[in-house]
């Protein structure tokens, strides 16, 4: 929404005031767009826009240079105090400002990284929030983004793609199959399969029919899932990035040959969102594989 100074008849547009200090203090159009990332085209309609407005000229330009007018400079001693006021207010506005990001489990490495970054650069902190439901509680709007796994995402929501996660196998322990070096997807299926009904990554369809594992256990959560499995209850499988982060000594997970990749997301209503969730959506997107391996984007 843009922002306006209203004075009587007439009705000034805040960037046209902003881009207005800047060709005044850079002195010249080229380096007031690289200042305000605006093109130089665009930079030099708002200016003539905010003279049209005001009916006075605000800047004697010839081809070598670029110099306040009388006017020009009284506009700008007024202009600097209030400007100056108003990011005030505009800071202090954001200040305790938070957003509320919901998982089940597994944060990337990266993400906390991220969130600091985030918090110095708009004054929005981020708090994790961990939940144990389908979309992380974005439904009931107890968060306002949530981290979400799968290419099946609930209706209603906007989201930005993270990154794709190879995927391995959870197995007992005590199982023959621990001591593979590696497993197929297809092999899976002759297996009992603990399925994480709330905010698991596997479910029996995702074989072809006729030749899909049997269901051993049914859980509601990552924690419970891991015990299922080191009781023996069945198998499982998991981004190979969470398997990293969560160990257990009665579980072994091992690498999968072909098993579909999980897909990652950021996601946020699509209606009534926070005014800053899809920044860090799109901030997270930048940064992709980085933010699930934790390292810092080259």
């Amino acid at each position: 929404m843009a922002h306006h100074l209203c004075s009587g008849r007439m009705d000034v547009d805040l960037r046209h005031l902003r881009g207005f200090l800047a060709v005044a203090e850079e002195g010249g159009f080229t380096a007031a767009g690289r200042r305000l990332h605006v093109a130089q085209p665009t930079l030099t309609r708002n200016i003539r826009a905010l003279e049209e407005t005001l009916g006075v000229r605000l800047f004697d330009r010839t081809t070598r240079r670029t110099e306040l007018t009388a006017k020009g400079a009284e506009l700008h001693r007024a202009l600097v105090p209030l400007l100056r006021q108003l990011d005030a207010v505009l800071d202090e506005m954001c200040e305790g400002e938070r957003l509320r990001l919901g998982f089940s489990w597994g944060l990337p490495d990266g993400l906390a990284r991220l969130a600091a970054r985030f918090d110095g650069e708009t004054g929005v902190s981020v708090e994790f929030v961990r939940c144990d439901s389908p979309a992380a509680r974005l439904e009931t709007g107890d968060v306002d983004l949530a981290l979400l796994r799968g290419t099946r995402l609930p209706r209603g929501l906007r989201s930005a793609f993270l990154y794709d996660d190879s995927r391995v196998a959870a197995v007992p322990a005590f199982w023959p199959l621990a001591a593979r070096r590696e497993l197929s997807w297809a092999e899976l299926a002759d297996w009992p399969l603990v399925v994480n009904t709330r905010s698991g990554v596997t479910t029996p369809d995702m074989w072809p029919p006729g030749e899909r594992p049997v269901v051993g256990a049914e859980c509601g959560n990552y924690d419970e899932w891991l015990e299922k499995v080191a009781l023996g209850l069945g198998v499982g499988t998991a981004p190979a990035a969470t398997a990293r982060r969560y160990s257990h000594p009665e579980v072994r997970f091992v690498p999968l040959s072909d098993g579909p990749a999980v897909s990652t997301h950021l996601a946020y209503p699509s209606h009534g969102a926070h005014p800053r969730a899809a920044l860090l959506a799109n901030v997270a997107a930048r940064e992709g594989v980085a933010l699930r391996d934790g390292s810092e984007r080259g």
